[in-house]
């Protein structure tokens, strides 16, 4: 396992986190690398179950170090809240490292989401609603707030002030009636950006030295090939790429270093969501 990339083969929900916990007995890092709050990977340790959204499945094993890469959209408050969740189970989650150019899921990424939704009609892909797709966005759009900007106030502060209005004239064309309040939301999120700054830090330097140093790398998909955003049933998806090849660009490391790659699918087709699923039974069965 130099560096093995674990990636859902259907429309999720295929077992990924059990099966890269399973992998992570013999890894020394794991990595998330696209995707958002929108995956839940389950893992399980005796009788106890974790469900995790944003923290890596190998965050349990104290010994691997689990990564959040530069592909992946945060949502601090809920990352504290799995963090926090995790740490009243026994486990310190001190292991953990959060790439600085990771982008920021912030409130009115949310209102934007569940507005957008409604408008789409026939079009909408029926998303989780967790401002996953507008702060894709905001990415490309090239006006969003990276984990870099959220531990630093004065950055933060001055990317609120350009950034708010234009949202909330966003949200007033939608037809919302949400009001965004620049300085509240600083203050709230400079309290996340103070709490989250002891792992953030430059990811992909440190996973390509990891790699030349003989680390096992396991890099964890989220979602799955169907609902990739480029080779889905497109616009029935997710807005990241699903695909093995992402690993590279969402973690920032070499493509030559990805050289095992796992296809995980399951007896049965299932997916969430809208859009088409040729598989679909309907009726009593």
């Amino acid at each position: 396992m130099p560096a093995t990339v674990a990636v859902g083969c259907q429309f999720g929900d295929e077992g990924k986190g059990k099966v890269i916990d399973f992998l992570a007995a013999d890894a020394d890092v794991v990595v998330r690398f696209q995707g958002g709050a929108n995956a839940g990977h389950t893992v399980q340790v005796g009788d106890e179950l974790y469900a995790f959204h944003l923290l890596p499945s190998g965050v349990l094993r104290k010994r691997t170090m689990n990564v959040i890469g530069n592909g992946v959209v945060i949502d601090p408050e809920q990352l504290l809240k799995e963090i926090d969740e995790t740490r009243a189970r026994g486990h310190p989650v001190k292991n953990l490292r959060i790439s600085d150019r990771a982008h920021v899921v912030m409130p009115y990424h949310k209102v934007l989401d569940g507005l957008e939704e409604k408008l789409k009609g026939g079009l909408g892909a029926g998303t989780t609603l967790r401002g996953i797709g507008p702060t894709f966005e905001d990415k490309v759009g090239r006006f969003g707030i990276r984990m870099c900007d959220l531990i630093d106030p004065e950055t933060l502060r001055a990317k609120l002030k350009t950034i708010v209005p234009i949202k909330q004239r966003v949200i007033d064309a939608f037809g919302g009636s949400e009001r965004i309040d620049a300085e509240a939301l600083f203050s709230e999120y400079e309290g996340h950006g103070k709490r989250l700054a002891p792992f953030v830090g430059d990811t992909s330097a440190w996973l390509d030295a990891a790699i030349k140093r003989g680390k096992r790398i396991l890099f964890e998909g989220a979602q799955g090939t169907h609902l990739c955003i480029d080779h889905g049933l497109y616009p029935f998806g997710t807005s990241s790429d699903c695909v093995a090849g992402a690993a590279a660009v969402g973690a920032g490391v070499g493509p030559q270093h990805l050289t095992d790659i796992l296809g995980v699918a399951k007896a049965f087709t299932s997916r969430v969501g809208a859009g088409p699923f040729p598989a679909e039974l309907e009726g009593p069965i």
